[in-house]
C-alpha cells in the first residue's frame, strides 16, 4: 500500500517507529562514545617512554602529544570526530640513558618505536571498539529495557564505530608529523618540536621523525634542571622576523629569549619600531646593540629618518633603504616606508596603487641585480606585493596580523603580526593583540626557505605561548618575474621628512 493511502492510525504507527528508531540510534551513539571515553585508555612502553593512549570524541580530528610539564604538540592527522591523546607518563632513566649514549641502540630506535607503538595502537583500537560496542548495548538496554532495542543499539554502535574508522583511514595524513603546533613553555619549544633541518630533509620518513621526537623528549626529561637546546645546524640559516614593536620593551625580552633558544643568525625588523619617531624615543633602540647579532632594519610609517639614523648607530645594526646587503650569508634588499604618519604636514601618495607601483619600480631594479637577492624586507604588504617575482621571499609587517601568501610568481610573502603587541594600541581593543614573531630556516647552499616556526604569545594581561611549525613544500620552485614598471628618473620615493 502506498503511504498516501495509509490510515491515520497507520501513519501514527509509522511515525512512532521512526522516532523510536532515531532515539535508539542517538542513545547507541552516545553510549558508544561514552564507552570509548571511559574504558578505551591503554598504557604502553614505547622505547624509553611509558605512555598512556586514549581516544576522545572531538570535532577537530587530531593527535595530541601531552609532554607535561613542557607543553603539548598537536598534529592535524585526520578528519574524524575522534582525537587520539598520547600522554608521556614516565621515562625509564636506564633505558633512556642507554639510548642516548649507545649509537647502535639509537640506530635501532626507529624500528623499535614503530613496533611497540603499532602494538599499543592495536591494543587501543581493540579496547576502544569493545568498550564502544558495550556502551551502545548497555546504554540502549538501560533506556529502552527491551532486547530488540538493545540489539538495534548494538548494530547502530557498530555502524558508527566502523564509519569513524573509515573516516580516519581515508583522511589520515602521516606527513602532518612535520608540522606540529606547540603550546607550552617557550624554553622547551626547540627541543620538543625538533630541528628544522631534520624535519625537512627527512620529510618522507615518518619513523625517523618519531624517533627524533622521542629522543628529544628523553633528553628533556633526563635533564630537567637545564633544558637542552638542539645543536646549531650548519646547513641552515636561522632568521628571526619581528615587526611593529611600537616601543614595547616586552619585544626585547622575547627577542633575547628566542635568539638564544633557537640559535638565531640574523634578526630582520620590518619597521614601526617607535610610535612617533621623536628624539626621546631614540633611546629605545639602544637595546639593539646588546643582541650580539646582525639586526636588519627597514623603516616603518611610524619611524622617522631620525629613528633610522639612531638604529644605524647601534652595534650590529644594518639599515636598508633602497639598498642590498649580504648578511649571515643571505642577500637582503630593504626599502623604508615612504610615509611618516605622525607628520601630517608632508603629503605622500599613500593610496594602494601608488604603494604597489613603488614596489614594482624597485623590483625592476632588483631584476638587474647579480647575484640575485634572496630576501626582500619592506614594511607595508601592499608595497611588498609589488616585489612579486623579484625574490623568493618577502617579509613585511604593518597590519598587526600575521599571514602568509604564495604569490602567483612563486614568491612567498610573510606578513608578521606585532612583536610589541601593538604597543599602547593594545589598550584600545577588548581583546589584547598577540605578541608575534617567526623563526625562518633557510638552506645555507640554495638560500631558499625550508621551514618556519610562528611564535605567538598572549597579549597584554595574558600568559601563554604557542609555536606552530610550517614546512615549505616546494622550496626549489621557479620564481617568475612579476609585472614591473620602469623606475622614475628622480629615483625612489622613500625619502621622508624628519619632524
Amino acid at each position: 500500500m502506498h503511504p498516501k493511502n495509509w490510515t491515520p492510525g497507520l501513519r501514527r504507527f509509522a511515525k512512532g517507529r521512526t522516532v523510536r528508531g532515531a532515539a535508539v540510534v542517538a542513545v547507541a551513539v552516545a553510549g558508544a562514545w561514552l564507552g570509548v571515553t571511559l574504558g578505551g585508555a591503554v598504557h604502553a612502553n614505547v622505547g624509553p617512554v611509558e605512555i598512556g593512549m586514549s581516544l576522545q570524541p572531538s570535532w577537530a580530528g587530531e593527535t595530541v602529544l601531552d609532554a607535561h610539564p613542557f607543553g603539548e604538540l598537536l598534529f592535524d592527522t585526520h578528519n574524524a570526530p575522534i582525537a587520539l591523546r598520547v600522554t608521556l607518563e614516565n621515562i625509564n632513566p636506564a633505558r633512556a640513558g642507554a639510548l642516548l649514549e649507545d649509537s647502535r641502540l639509537s640506530a635501532q630506535l626507529p624500528a623499535l618505536l614503530e613496533r611497540e607503538l603499532r602494538e599499543g595502537v592495536k591494543t587501543l583500537v581493540l579496547r576502544a571498539v569493545l568498550c564502544g560496542l558495550a556502551g551502545a548495548l548497555v546504554g540502549t538496554l538501560i533506556v529502552f529495557r527491551r532486547p530488540g532495542a538493545a540489539l538495534a543499539g548494538l548494530l547502530s554502535g557498530a555502524v558508527a564505530i566502523a564509519g569513524t574508522g573509515a573516516a580516519i583511514a581515508l583522511t589520515f595524513r602521516p606527513d602532518s608529523v612535520v608540522e606540529p603546533k606547540y603550546t607550552g613553555l617557550l624554553a622547551g619549544a626547540p627541543s620538543l618540536v625538533g630541528d628544522a633541518e631534520s624535519i625537512v630533509t627527512k620529510f618522507e620518513s615518518y619513523r625517523l621523525q618519531l624517533a627524533k621526537l622521542v629522543n628529544n623528549v628523553s633528553q628533556l626529561y633526563d635533564t630537567v634542571s637545564a633544558l637542552p637546546l638542539y645543536d646549531s645546524d650548519p646547513t641552515s640559516i636561522r632568521v628571526l622576523h619581528v615587526s611593529d614593536i611600537h616601543l614595547n620593551p616586552i619585544a626585547w625580552n622575547l627577542i633575547h629569549s628566542v635568539t638564544t633558544q633557537f640559535k638565531i643568525d640574523v634578526i630582520v625588523d620590518t619597521g614601526d619600531l617607535t610610535d612617533h619617531g621623536t628624539g626621546p624615543e631614540e633611546k629605545f633602540v639602544k637595546e639593539i646593540g646588546d643582541f650580539g647579532l646582525p639586526y636588519v632594519f627597514v623603516r616603518g610609517n611610524h619611524d622617522s629618518m631620525a629613528t633610522q639614523r639612531a638604529v644605524a648607530r647601534q652595534k650590529g645594526a644594518v639599515v636598508l633603504d633602497g639598498s642590498v646587503k649580504t648578511v649571515a650569508g643571505l642577500r637582503l634588499y630593504g626599502l623604508g616606508d615612504p610615509r611618516f604618519t605622525p607628520d601630517k604636514s608632508v603629503a605622500v601618495d599613500s593610496d594602494l596603487e601608488s604603494l604597489a607601483a613603488l614596489g614594482r619600480s624597485h623590483a625592476a631594479r632588483l631584476g638587474e641585480a647579480s647575484p640575485p637577492v634572496d630576501l626582500v624586507a619592506v614594511h607595508d604588504p601592499t608595497i611588498a606585493k609589488g616585489f612579486s617575482g623579484a625574490a623568493p621571499m618577502i617579509l613585511a609587517g604593518h597590519s598587526h596580523e600575521r599571514s602568509t601568501e604564495l604569490l602567483a610568481s612563486g614568491t612567498r610573502l610573510l606578513v608578521q603580526g606585532s612583536t610589541g603587541g601593538a604597543g599602547l594600541r593594545a589598550l584600545e581593543h577588548d581583546e589584547p593583540t598577540p605578541v608575534a614573531a617567526s623563526v625562518l630556516y633557510f638552506d645555507r647552499e640554495t638560500h631558499r626557505l625550508r621551514a618556519w616556526d610562528d611564535i605567538t604569545l598572549g597579549g597584554l594581561g595574558e600568559q601563554s605561548v604557542q609555536i606552530e611549525r610550517h614546512v615549505e613544500t616546494d622550496p626549489g620552485r621557479t620564481i617568475s618575474p612579476g609585472p614591473t614598471v620602469a623606475p622614475s628618473p628622480a629615483g625612489s620615493t622613500t625619502g621622508t621628512t624628519t619632524p
